[in-house]
């Protein structure tokens, strides 16, 4: 069995401080990342992409109110159209609220989706993102 050299002078101060140092950075950049991360979202009026419904009709995901992460937005939308899709939601074609991750989801009636082109809504305290029927581009004739 090898023996390590014994530290003396200098090396043997530094030690514990070049471990504390390296705690210290660490600490740092985790709390950088984590605030930055905190703070990111789109806000009021963003359209964090596309998916579709259950019924497979391709909609916008867009934030109403507040400020959403859109990834965060995009997997509830994913989630409510796949709990309508397999039956977990009542009402007529899913229509009754139901919560997904802790968010209020609900479609609009058929009237109110020709009106607006919102499919549906899902809200979070104060922050709030529609699903929104694209705007069909005009054919020319």
């Amino acid at each position: 069995m090898r023996r390590r050299p014994r530290r003396t002078g200098r090396a043997k101060l530094l030690g514990p401080f070049l471990g504390l140092g390296l705690v210290v950075a660490c600490a740092v950049l985790v709390a950088g990342c984590s605030s930055a991360k905190a703070t990111s979202g789109a806000e009021a009026g963003a359209t964090c992409g596309t998916t579709a419904t259950a019924a497979n009709v391709p909609v916008v995901i867009k934030v109403a109110k507040g400020t959403v992460d859109c990834g965060t937005a995009m997997h509830v939308e994913n989630q409510y159209a796949a709990k309508i899709r397999n039956g977990q939601v009542r009402g007529n074609g899913g229509g009754a609220p139901v919560v997904v991750s802790g968010w209020t989801c609900q479609g609009y009636n058929t009237p109110e989706v020709l009106s607006t082109g919102n499919a549906s809504q899902c809200h979070d305290g104060s922050n709030a993102i529609l699903a929104v029927l694209p705007v069909p581009t005009p054919t020319a004739s």
